[in-house]
């Protein structure tokens, strides 16, 4: 994609816009002046850096076919910001002089993106200072080399409410913003009502107190959601993303979900198991339940099926489900249980390792017991802080071998085996496969991971860098998440974060209203005596002030944007921090820098916390892996990653990389098509990992060309799409219900005696090679448009005959249907002409059925020649010569000699 048009379309505007407001005496006209600077400054620097990368990016990509990985993110992300700036450049050149132009709400929004374009230069840099640090094709620094550290320390201090504000997830597909912009004015509103001890709604009702001043007003917003990923600890998170776990919203979800048949939650009590060999069955393994760090304790599960099959209904099982809540563990389906199905999908939930259960998920799985029609056992694992590493790892493990060696509850004999997972859960997919190989269980047959966590450290690389300006993954949040898994996470919370109940807040308010205005007047009042300008306290910026956090008077977004600030805001790095060309530098935070605990370096190396660090060895054993990745997620590269990794070993493995969408996509499935989209990509991944392998595809597809093959492999009850077509394959091999699809052609002679007699050809089919001869009854025809040439020569009783619009070929027996001179047709239904010098095409039609000819005599065709056919309806035949054939589609036949 070249970008020098949208350069030249920015540099142009700016100049325009820039020469008329410097002309303009206004405050406002300067803030427009000095925004429309910068522009063409970023836009100045930004062309040749974003060049650069362009040429190299490619190389990091899995193959050409796949292209994703995080250099190309951020030059995608930073094309979108200034395609968004020359938009809205464009506005105020077309609407500058009109009377209802809002010049304050316009340079807002300029000097918003200016900012997040100085900030995307500054993200540039740390990118190239990883791509010139990096081994080739590495999209992760080495450890000893210090450089994420480094990166780490200069990303704390960079001011990033700039882009949680008025320019809040510009990047993604517009059908998400909505979404993300209610998720970040509620987190901003659930923070300041947010106390460790009382969670749920009642803190989340409180929020609604103070949203409005969120909504309304970006740039604080922008600002308390920096304070908020910057400082909280782990807690906070946990319990703002358990929102989606309480009864109400529970409820709500389920209501508009997929129902299902089953759904039951499962309790297992920590039994050893026994399972056979995967090598030898002959000899069995003793899998030990959880012990890490709490002990032995019961597992959490979910059971999910669409229809109810047996032994989801024994008393076995029942034994083993819990209450919850007013939900009934079966739901609609009111036949018999249907037989075990050969394939079970085994779920392991995302939430960063410290969050959510399978009832934050059940609604995307519920669309997959539908799509997939297996049973799909969903594990609740321990969460961290409380249980970290390895306590979820083991949990997952014991799960798994339980769902093995109880396959028969859960409704599956368990052929095909597949584990899904997103994020967090992802990771678990990886790892429990490699505990399976290394402990000689049965393994998996695939593993569908929806952008998993590959590496678990706070390493740097070119997409995690995107966690500056992403709303549902930010640095902070990432660091703090991985950091609770490793067993590094404090637990002391920050003096500065007390927070307060809704009335008190309420009263606090009021009370902080009353001093500005007490302190304004007075400041006002003593400078009028003293003769002296008032100088009032500057107003409170946000309501953050009153917890306790410091609050400078100034905001990043206040001084010329892009401008460098004062050294002293700077880190002080000494040697090592990092250099910025042309004597840029990024916006600051104006808090204290945030603190990043890295997990310990040995635990971190864990290959079954990292699955990115395991030897080749332990990757060589994993089943086939199918990773699903957003491209502007931060978590691209762990994806990207590990796939070379796997495809250098030889391993089969196939990377999907979706883009536009942010971290998180199955959780937001029915909000747009971008996201349905994608679920549905996942839904096909794990459809073909749960197919056995002499199973085909599920039907040919519409417009297929399919020659020969397939003659017996396909199901009974999968027939031809429509426009496909099948020459010599699937003789015998359809069941009598299953008829060919309207469109398809069929050739070579199959099914010719399994159809049943109430199943006919469909609408605009072709059959040739002499099939149905016997098998249909004579009140089955074919359907309006088929061609059916040389079939059911005995079949047809007379009075019925071919529907509207069908050719039939090679005709009856004299005596039955007629004349086979005259296409085989009988007297009850044919009819002819009243005048035999005139066709269908000479003169008036007197027809005593218009359907098939306009003719009022029964007996005759309409031509005085008996040898010559016409065909009521002119968009099959119109056929002037007898010894001439036209078909209406010259791709059939375009057949000129009658001996041809």
């Amino acid at each position: 994609m070249d970008a020098r048009p949208l350069f030249q379309s920015l540099q142009a505007l700016a100049e325009d816009n820039a020469s008329f407001f410097q002309r303009s005496g206004t405050e406002s006209g300067r803030r427009f002046a000095a925004a429309f600077a910068a522009l063409r400054e970023h836009g100045r620097r930004l062309e040749p850096a974003l060049r650069h990368f362009a040429r190299l990016y490619h190389r990091f990509d899995l193959d050409e076919a796949t292209p994703g990985n995080g250099y190309r993110s951020l030059v995608q992300t930073a094309r979108c910001c200034l395609a968004h700036a020359v938009h809205k450049s464009r506005y105020v050149a077309a609407h500058r002089r009109s009377v209802f132009f809002r010049a304050g709400h316009n340079v807002a929004e300029l000097e918003a993106y200016c900012a997040a374009l100085a900030q995307l230069r500054a993200l540039l840099c740390l990118a190239q200072r990883l791509l010139a640090h990096n081994r080739p094709g590495c999209l992760f620094p080495p450890e000893e080399d210090g450089l994420s550290e480094l990166v780490l320390r200069e990303y704390s201090t960079m001011h990033n409410g700039c882009f949680y504000g008025r320019c809040l997830g510009f990047q993604f597909a517009p059908s998400i913003r909505p979404f993300l912009q209610t998720i970040a004015i509620g987190l901003v509103s659930f923070g300041e009502n947010y106390k460790r001890n009382d969670m749920g709604l009642g803190v989340a009702a409180g929020s609604l107190f103070t949203s409005g001043k969120f909504a309304i007003d970006p740039e604080l917003r922008g600002d308390e959601f920096e304070r908020l990923t910057q400082n909280l600890d782990v807690h906070f998170w946990k319990s703002f993303w358990n929102l989606t776990e309480t009864e109400l919203l529970a409820s709500v979800a389920s209501m508009t979900a997929t129902q299902v048949g089953v759904c039951r939650a499962l309790t297992v009590p920590p039994e050893p198991l026994e399972l056979p060999l995967a090598a030898d069955p002959s000899v069995t393994v003793t899998i030990a339940p959880p012990v890490a760090h709490t002990g032995p304790g019961p597992i959490h599960m979910r059971l999910l099926s669409y229809q109810l099959r047996e032994g989801q209904d024994s008393a076995a099982l029942s034994a083993l489900t819990r209450a919850e809540g007013p939900r009934a563990p079966l739901r609609w389906w009111r036949g018999p249980p249907l037989p075990p199905s050969p394939a079970l999908l085994v779920h392991f939930h995302g939430g960063g390792f410290v969050a959510q259960t399978s009832r934050s998920h059940e609604p995307y799985l519920r669309g997959w017991a539908r799509e997939l029609g297996a049973p799909i056992l969903s594990v609740d694992y321990a969460l961290a802080p409380e249980a970290p590493f390895p306590r979820a790892l083991e949990e997952c493990f014991y799960a798994y071998c339980w769902a093995l060696r109880n396959c028969r509850l859960l409704g599956s004999t368990a052929q095909r085996v597949c584990l899904a997972g997103d994020s967090a859960g992802g990771n678990l997919c990886l790892t429990v496969s490699m505990r399976a190989a290394a402990v000689g269980v049965q393994a998996p047959d695939g593993i569908m991971a929806a952008y998993p966590v590959t590496l678990v450290q706070a390493a740097a690389s070119p997409s995690r860098l995107l966690t500056l300006l992403d709303p549902l993954l930010p640095l902070g949040v990432l660091c703090k998440c991985l950091s609770a898994y490793a067993g590094t996470e404090g637990e002391a919370e920050p003096p500065t974060l007390e927070t307060l109940s809704p009335t008190r807040l309420l009263r606090r308010d009021t009370a902080l209203l009353l001093r500005d205005l007490r302190r304004g007047a007075a400041a006002w009042l003593g400078g009028l005596f003293r003769g002296a300008p008032p100088h009032p306290d500057p107003p409170r910026k946000s309501i953050s002030e009153a917890a306790g956090a410091p609050q400078e008077e100034s905001s990043p977004t206040s001084c010329p944007p892009g401008a460098p600030h004062d050294s002293e805001e700077t880190p002080e790095d000494g040697g090592d921090s990092l250099e910025y060309p042309d004597e840029f530098q990024p916006l600051r935070s104006r808090g204290p820098p945030a603190r990043f605990d890295l997990p310990p370096a040995p635990l971190a190396r864990n290959p079954y916390m990292s699955p990115l660090l395991a030897p080749d060895g332990m990757l060589g054993g994993l089943p086939p892996v199918h990773l699903v990745a957003c491209a502007l997620d931060p978590m691209l590269d762990d994806s990207v990653a590990l796939a070379r990794r796997l495809r250098a070993l030889g391993r089969p493995v196939t990377l999907r990389v979706v883009p536009d969408l942010p971290h998180g996509f199955l959780s937001l499935g029915p909000l747009s098509p971008e996201t349905r989209q994608a679920t549905a990509i996942c839904t096909r991944l794990i459809r073909d990992i749960l197919q056995p392998p002499s199973a085909p595809p599920d039907g040919a597809r519409r417009g297929s060309l399919l020659l020969g093959p397939r003659r017996d492999s396909l199901a009974p009850q999968d027939g031809l799409r429509r426009g496909s077509l099948l020459v010599g394959p699937r003789r015998d091999s359809l069941a009598p219900q299953d008829g060919l699809r309207r469109g398809s052609v069929l050739l070579g002679g199959p099914r010719r005696d399994s159809l049943a007699p109430q199943d006919g050809l469909r609408r605009g089919s072709v059959l040739l090679g002499g099939p149905r001869r016997d098998s249909l009854a004579p009140q089955d025809s074919p359907r309006r448009g088929s061609l059916l040439p040389g079939a059911r020569r005995d079949s047809l009783a007379p009075q019925e005959g071919p529907r509207r619009g069908s050719l039939l070929l090679g005709g009856g027996p004299p005596g039955e249907f007629g004349d086979p001179r005259r296409g085989g047709h009988g007297e009850p239904w044919v009819p002819s002409c009243s005048d035999p010098q005139r066709g269908r095409r000479g003169g008036a039609r007197s027809c005593a059925e218009p359907r098939l000819s306009g003719c009022s005599q029964p007996r005759r065709w309409g031509h005085s020649d008996p040898q010559r056919w016409h065909h009521p309806d002119p968009r099959l035949c119109n056929r002037t010569d007898p010894q001439r054939w036209h078909y209406p589609d010259p791709r059939l036949y375009n057949r000129t000699d009658p001996q041809r």
